[in-house]
């Protein structure tokens, strides 16, 4: 029984049952507990920045062949493309099909205040988008944990380290063994996880309660119904095709997948994956680039999220689009699917974003307004799904690359 209890899949899966518990006899206490939830979130934040530099730094530096590199990176965002262009399609196709916002009342939205939200969100675009990517400077992109600013950082330290050869071996060796020592700090807080998971789904239910799910119930359905199916069908095609099994794929990273239901985060269980997709065979270089460049461009779930809300405030409002109207949010929604966050809320501020970047606002921003109160039960679907679509293309890419070797623990 005692060895039961130390094994932290079962440990957290119980804080996820008293957290339930406790927001739904006690939800005035329970909406107290954010703060552990909270907490738990920022101190595995606070390495992330580090791990990702010090990943992909000195993986990068190990390399000798330059073309390998560049193989890597453009395969990568290849990959990423055609596979959150089809998770858009996707949601999409599901939303049109079941029709969740069809004579959904619209009355409430405007009471709701969404200005924290959409405040600054006329300024997103493509443009903003690149410039944000290259930091004022390394530090501060450090300190404030700007995924793609300490990424890029990180890269070209790795190409100046590559480039040195030799001469750069006690640095690399140096950045490596420190990253060992980063993920001894993450063991040590992933030991607190039960904690942060207990109060993030206390505070969830007891602030919106299980009642708020029943208006909303269609449009929740077809979220996690349709990030299911992307998940067992589309990436389980995938991984078929390159050779592995999803179901133990699903298996071999459980703890992280409740870890990631429990917070509502994908990024809380960043540190773990990249060092069990290392375990599991995928090369330094391939998983120290391609987990961290997914973080913000290979977001399977919010790509779908985002399809299904703009077609669900469509639906809710009785406005219909047509052909070339879907096509222009199609592509809208593949700029603003990129580089959100994996944090709780991200979705709803890119929808946000979305929704002001339509060409003639054909949907109106205050819809958000209709689908506030049940976001949060939404996220971790989509946490889940940018999850494990992350942990998929890590396994493809280093495959493709010859970068794999087989431990038999995803075949």
């Amino acid at each position: 029984m005692t060895r039961f209890l130390n094994n932290l899949t079962v440990r957290v899966g119980i804080a996820i049952l008293f957290g339930i518990a406790t927001g739904l006899i006690a939800p005035e206490f329970a909406g107290q507990l954010k703060i552990l939830g909270d907490t738990f979130v920022r101190l595995v934040k606070m390495v992330i920045p580090a791990i990702v530099f010090l990943s992909v730094a000195s993986g990068i530096g190990h390399m000798s062949d330059m073309k390998k590199l560049g193989s890597i990176g453009i395969k990568s965002l290849v990959y990423f493309e055609i596979v959150t262009t089809f998770a858009l399609i996707i949601g999409m196709a599901m939303a049109y099909a079941l029709q969740p916002g069809a004579g959904f009342s619209t009355a409430a939205a405007a009471s709701v205040n969404i200005e924290k939200y959409t405040s600054g969100q006329t300024h997103h675009s493509f443009v903003s988008f690149l410039t944000g990517i290259v930091p004022d400077s390394v530090i501060g992109a450090l300190a404030n944990g700007e995924m793609l600013p300490v990424l890029l950082f990180a890269v070209l330290f790795g190409l100046g380290a590559a480039r040195l050869g030799d001469a750069s071996k006690p640095v690399v060796l140096f950045l490596e063994k420190t990253n060992h020592i980063f993920f001894e700090i993450v063991a040590i807080i992933m030991k607190f996880s039960p904690i942060g998971v207990f109060g993030a789904m206390a505070y969830t239910i007891g602030k919106f309660g299980i009642g708020s799910l029943s208006s909303l119930a269609k449009l929740i359905a077809c979220s996690y119904g349709t990030m299911a199916i992307f998940i067992i069908v589309v990436l389980g095609l995938i991984c078929r095709i390159s050779g592995i099994r999803i179901l133990k794929l699903l298996s071999y990273i459980k703890a992280e997948l409740i870890l990631v239901l429990g917070t509502s985060s994908s990024e809380s269980a960043m540190p773990s994956l990249i060092r069990k997709m290392k375990s599991a065979g995928c090369s330094d270089s391939v998983t120290g680039l391609v987990i961290p460049t997914g973080y913000s461009f290979n977001l399977d779930g919010t790509s779908i999220y985002l399809s299904i809300a703009v077609l669900f405030i469509a639906q809710a409002y009785g406005i219909h689009l047509s052909l070339l109207q879907l096509l222009s949010i199609l592509g809208v929604m593949l700029l603003t699917s990129k580089g959100a966050a994996g944090v709780t809320g991200s979705g709803f501020v890119t929808l946000a974003a979305t929704l002001y970047a339509l060409p003639n606002h054909i949907l109106p921003v205050s819809g958000i307004a209709l689908i506030l109160g049940v976001d949060r039960f939404m996220s971790e679907a989509r946490a889940i799904t940018n999850f494990v679509g992350n942990a998929v293309a890590t396994v493809v890419i280093a495959k493709l690359e010859g970068e794999y070797t087989p431990q038999g623990l995803l075949e």
